[in-house]
């Protein structure tokens, strides 16, 4: 089993997904980047970026160490689908790609951009 995290946008979320519903159903199907697990998944952590600007990082370092002392730490951290649309379309500020590298070598984590492909 595969234990995931899953970061999205606070500002757009719920104008494209709402409650999430989009990334739990690409969980559900295996959906986009979900496909890439051949085992089930566990959603151990569904929460936002830290909102703008850029406060991504402090806020998964809080939610990391939370899920550490819980026994939950992730194999893999997800930005969701609607930070990259945030980026692309809305003006965030923060680049998913750049976050990316910051996060993996922070954490020592892989981290996806995007979660399911639903529009």
């Amino acid at each position: 089993m595969t234990k995931i995290a899953i970061f999205y946008c606070p500002r757009i979320q719920d104008h494209t997904c709402i409650a999430c519903m989009k990334c739990f159903k690409g969980i559900i199907e295996k959906n986009g980047e979900f496909a890439r697990y051949q085992e089930d998944i566990q959603l151990v952590s569904l929460t936002d970026c830290g909102d703008c600007p850029g406060n991504i990082v402090p806020r998964v370092s809080m939610i990391m160490t939370q899920l550490q002392h819980m026994d939950l730490t992730p194999d893999v951290i997800h930005l969701g689908t609607c930070i990259k649309m945030a980026y692309e379309h809305g003006n965030c500020p923060m680049d998913p790609d750049e976050v990316k590298l910051k996060l993996e070598k922070k954490f020592n984590q892989p981290v996806i951009i995007g979660t399911h492909d639903y529009v």
